[in-house]
């Protein structure tokens, strides 16, 4: 997920690991940020109906086997039915969130005759249909600038390809720009500033200049209205993806700045589309900004910053407040001079949410091997075989500079500190569903491979009560290949527990244990320690809280159990696991030291 996916056809762009009990307990527990601080709203549509039917089959609106990741990224293919047939997937496992993977805008050349050519100095056959009068698209651009004056000109060109179809909200000035029908394609004509700003006048007879020219390649059917609607069947909401910038040619990892005034103008005109077609429709979550960045501390200094900043004016003013989505990666091998501890990325996360960004969606990074999932008590031991390609045969402690659960909290601290300072931000984990490598790769382009639901429990115990939500990169192809699909385990295997956190925690004149998970109700608490082995059955013996805390995943629940800490030597490793009433149990327990 390092690149901008290009598909075929008319593609939908979809410190310490563990819980450290201290007394008082109370001062272990990371701030969690008040309630009544701004926050972005994510307001989940309600499925209009129990089933409905239409060319595609007939599709139950019911949750059937609801699991701890609710949002996925998608690549719908081009057939509708396909994106149905998505959508039921990922709301059949408890899904309300879809992101969609999305295009960039690139810099072209153009032939003496006008033809928008490629990188490689080729036709582009994409563009080479947008004809006008005869004359290629943006000869014909030229041909009508100079006619309003005859030293104006058309500077660089950009194209960017899609599959919506826009309304008349993309054009400024309609006298100049417009919409060329051929075939399915829809190409969209826009003349802008180089420096991103638009003339309101659209006075182009007055003093000569250069302009850009932004030809779209989009699709005669919207593809965009078409995922809200299926948002609104099923009560998920949909997060587009914004235009991506232009790459540094010398750091491919930074937006070039040369471009980004064009960038603004293009998206300044997409979310005017979409404020007037779109703003009240409660699928629309909010959109994605695909351009993705290492969390380092150097992360200030980074053009892209400046793109999302730029992108989050535009969205409050056209949206209405809905969040930007960025899903920045984390590097964490010691083996590498760009790896960064978890107080590094902690500041990247507060430059990103200087920037207004409403989500902040780190990768988990274990999917491509550049962070481990373990606990401290695990340091010495090997590496997950699986990570071998990326860290060699090496312990934890010798190849990473944390595990997952280090960098989730140490950002939910950060997070804390911008919500204190009137930041709309929340902290979602993106988990990743894949492996670094796999003998039967998921994906159609790359190297990746499937991994198992035991793995992706294991991630989402690591993320803990240190998110606000759980997501996951992706749905097609990482969660539907192989034999099971990951998908197939999630729905056989959905009940077992996943306890992703563990406090000591009195109640009235009891000593005990607080855990926090997925599926804890009539659940039973293993505690072992060197001295033995407690099974507490909690609704015997203690209390379930079924209710949404704030500022906890959907889903998550609090369990309590009674249990006297002074028989634990301090200091000792505890684990502390859970089992459903059908025998579940969770695969990964939670590694806890009480401090006496």
């Amino acid at each position: 997920m390092r690149w901008l996916f290009v598909v075929a056809g008319l593609a939908i762009l979809a410190v310490v690991a563990t819980v450290i009990i201290i007394l008082p307990s109370s001062s272990d527990r990371p701030p969690v940020a008040a309630s009544q601080k701004p926050k972005p709203s994510h307001t989940v549509p309600t499925p209009k109906v129990s089933k409905f039917t239409d060319p595609c089959g007939t599709f139950e609106t019911k949750e059937r086997a609801p699991y701890a990741v609710t949002g996925y990224w998608i690549m719908p293919k081009s057939n509708p039915c396909t994106w149905r047939t998505q959508l039921k997937e990922i709301h059949d496992v408890g899904g309300d969130t879809v992101i969609r993977i999305g295009y960039g805008l690139q810099f072209r050349t153009v032939s003496e005759s006008g033809e928008i050519l490629t990188r490689d100095g080729e036709v582009d056959s994409l563009y080479k249909a947008c004809q006008e009068d005869g004359l290629p698209c943006r000869d014909a651009a030229e041909r009508d600038l100079r006619a309003a004056n005859p030293g104006n000109r058309v500077g660089r060109t950009y194209v960017y390809r899609t599959d919506e179809s826009f309304g008349p909200n993309l054009f400024r000035c309609p006298q100049m720009e417009h919409s060329v029908k051929a075939g399915n394609r829809i190409y969209y004509r826009l003349l802008t500033q180089p420096d991103g700003s638009d003339d309101a006048t659209c006075d182009f007879s007055g003093k000569a200049t250069s302009y850009d020219l932004i030809l779209v390649a989009g699709s005669d059917k919207d593809s965009l209205n078409e995922l809200l609607d299926l948002g609104d069947q099923f009560g998920i909401q949909i997060y587009p993806a914004l235009p991506l910038a232009p790459r540094d040619p010398n750091m491919p990892t930074r937006a070039y700045k040369k471009h980004l005034g064009t960038l603004t103008t293009l998206t300044r005109r997409i979310l005017q589309d979409y404020g007037a077609r779109f703003a009240d429709r409660p699928s629309l979550g909010g959109v994605y900004q695909p351009f993705e960045v290492q969390m380092a501390d150097t992360l200030a200094t980074n053009p892209t910053l400046e793109v999302y900043a730029d992108q989050h004016t535009i969205v409050e003013q056209e949206l209405r407040g809905k969040p930007i989505l960025i899903s920045p990666y984390m590097d964490a091998r010691k083996r590498v001079p760009f790896g960064q501890t978890p107080s590094q990325v902690a500041e990247a996360f507060k430059a990103l949410a200087k920037t207004g960004v409403g989500i902040i969606a780190p990768q988990d990074s274990r999917g491509t091997g550049k962070v481990g999932l373990f606990w401290p008590d695990q340091r010495d031991d090997e590496v997950d075989e699986r990570l071998r390609s990326m860290v060699g045969e090496s312990t934890y402690g010798t190849a990473y500079h944390g595990s997952t659960r280090d960098y989730y909290r140490e950002m939910s601290v950060a997070r804390e500190e911008m919500v204190n300072a009137g930041y709309k931000v929340d902290l979602w984990a993106n988990v990743e569903a894949f492996e670094p490598s796999g003998k039967e790769p998921c994906a159609a382009q790359g190297t990746r491979g499937k991994t198992d639901k035991k793995r992706l429990d294991q991630a989402v115990t690591m993320a803990g009560r240190y998110v606000q939500k759980v997501v996951s990169y992706m749905w097609s192809d990482f969660m539907t290949c192989g034999t099971p699909s990951l998908e197939k385990e999630i729905t056989a295997d959905w009940r077992r527990p996943i306890a992703v956190d563990a406090i000591r925690r009195g109640r009235d004149i009891q000593d005990g244990v607080e855990v926090r998970g997925y599926n804890l109700k009539d659940g039973t608490v293993t505690i072992t320690w060197s001295g033995g082995t407690k099974d507490l059955v909690v609704s015997a013996v203690g209390w379930l809280d079924e209710q949404r805390l704030e500022d906890l995943p959907e889903g998550m629940v609090t369990a309590w159990v009674p249990f006297d800490w002074t028989q634990v030597p301090s200091g000792e490793w505890v684990k502390i696991s859970v089992k459903g009433p059908t025998g579940q149990e969770t695969t990964e327990p939670l590694h806890v030291r009480v401090l006496t």
